[in-house]
C-alpha cells in the first residue's frame, strides 16, 4: 500500500468519526443534554478530514510503466509542460489533477480472424497490387508512447491515439508500399522488402506523432479466389513439368548408364584382343627362336634329327612299308646290324 491511500485512507476515517460526532451532538442536543464538548470534538475532526483529505487530493504517484500529464487551472496553457516521472509527486488540490498514459508496450492487431484484432470481425488490410491484384493483409504493430513527448500525445489525441492514429497510419503505409510491388513479389521474392519498406515508413510517420515503433508484423498475405485458383493452377502445372523433367534426366542417365556399360565392353574386348594379339606374337616369337635353335643344333649334328625320328617309331619296329612312289623323308638306318671287323694281319701278335 502506498502513501498516498494510507493518506486517503485516514481522510475516510476522519469524515467517519466527524459524522458519528454529529449524530451524537443532534441526539443530544434533541434531548437538551450539554453538547459543548461534542461541538468542539465535531470541530477537531472535520477540520483533521479536510486538512487529510486535501493532502490526499495533493498528493499524486506515478507507477515506473506509466507518465503523468498534469491538467493545471493555474497555468495559462491549462497544462504543466513537463509530464510527472514515475514517483511521488504533489500538485495543487482541487485546482490541478493528473492524466496518465502507459509507456510500456502496447499491440495493436488487425486480423481477418473474429475476436482476433482490436476490431471485431474481419479488420484485414485490402490493399493492391502495383499489377491490379487484389491482397488482404493481416498485421500487429507493436509501439509505445515516447516518454519525453507524452504531453503532446496528451494534446493531440488525448486516449484516441490507438484508434484513431496507430490504426488509420498502418492501413495506409501498408497499402502504399504494396502499390509499388507485383503479386509475384508481394508473396515470394520481395516479401522481406515489402516488410522493411513498411516497418521504416511506419517507424517515422509514429515518430512524428510521439510514438516509437517497437515492431511491424506481417502476419498473413490473402488473395481472392479466383487468383488463388490461378496460383493452385500454376503450381499444378510446374509440378507436371518438374515431373516431367525428371523422367527426362532420368532417361537420359539411364542412357548414359547403357552407353558406359556398353563403352565399358568394348573397351574390355580391345583389351582382350590385344591381349590374345599380344601372347599370339610372344608365342610367335617363342616358336621361331625355338627353330633357330633347333635348326642350329641339327646343322652341328645332322644324325641328331634321324635319332629323333627312330625315338618316335613304336618299339621293336623291324620293317616299315611304304608305298613305292612315295619318299623318305629321312634316311633309314640299316636294320641288320653291321658284321664285325675283322682284325688286319698287323694286328695279329704271336
Amino acid at each position: 500500500m502506498d502513501l498516498v491511500s494510507v493518506v486517503r485512507g485516514l481522510s475516510g476515517l476522519l469524515w467517519l468519526g466527524a459524522l458519528g460526532v454529529l449524530g451524537v451532538l443532534v441526539v443530544r442536543a434533541t434531548r437538551r443534554q450539554p453538547v459543548r464538548a461534542y461541538v468542539r470534538a465535531l470541530l477537531a475532526l472535520a477540520a483533521a478530514a479536510v486538512l487529510v483529505t486535501s493532502v490526499g487530493a495533493g498528493l499524486v504517484f506515478v507507477p515506473p510503466e506509466e507518465r503523468g500529464v498534469v491538467i493545471s487551472a493555474l497555468s495559462p496553457t491549462g497544462y504543466r509542460s513537463q509530464a510527472l516521472t514515475p514517483g511521488l509527486h504533489w500538485v495543487v488540490p482541487y485546482v490541478e489533477y493528473v492524466v496518465y498514459y502507459p509507456i510500456s508496450k502496447q499491440t495493436y492487431t488487425m486480423s481477418s480472424t473474429p475476436a482476433e484484432g482490436a476490431v471485431e470481425g474481419d479488420d484485414s488490410i485490402k490493399a493492391r497490387t502495383a499489377d491490379g491484384q487484389l491482397v488482404y493483409m493481416d498485421s500487429s504493430v507493436i509501439f509505445s508512447i515516447d516518454p519525453a513527448k507524452v504531453v503532446e500525445v496528451h494534446i493531440a489525441w488525448q486516449n484516441r491515439y490507438a484508434h484513431e492514429l496507430v490504426r488509420p497510419l498502418v492501413r495506409g503505409v501498408i497499402r502504399d508500399a504494396v502499390s509499388q510491388f507485383r503479386i509475384e513479389e508481394v508473396i515470394s521474392t520481395k516479401r522481406f522488402e515489402l516488410e522493411q519498406m513498411i516497418t521504416n515508413n511506419l517507424a517515422r510517420r509514429l515518430k512524428d506523432n510521439g510514438l516509437i515503433l517497437e515492431d511491424f508484423v506481417l502476419r498473413n498475405i490473402a488473395f481472392t479466389d479466383e487468383y488463388a485458383q490461378a496460383i493452385e493452377q500454376k503450381q499444378i502445372a510446374e509440378q507436371k513439368a518438374l515431373q516431367a523433367k525428371f523422367v527426362v534426366e532420368q532417361k537420359k542417365q539411364e542412357a548414359e548408364q547403357a552407353r558406359q556399360v556398353a563403352q565399358g565392353q568394348a573397351d574390355a574386348a580391345v583389351i582382350k584382343a590385344k591381349g590374345d594379339a599380344q601372347a599370339r606374337i610372344v608365342q610367335a616369337q617363342a616358336e621361331a627362336q625355338a627353330l633357330e635353335m633347333i635348326a642350329k643344333v641339327l646343322k652341328d649334328h645332322p644324325d641328331l634329327l634321324t635319332y629323333q625320328y627312330i625315338e618316335k617309331l613304336a618299339p621293336g619296329v623291324q620293317v616299315m612299308l611304304v608305298p613305292n612312289n612315295a619318299p623318305y623323308l629321312l634316311p633309314l638306318p640299316s636294320m641288320t646290324p653291321a658284321p664285325a671287323a675283322t682284325p688286319t694281319p698287323q694286328e695279329v701278335r704271336p
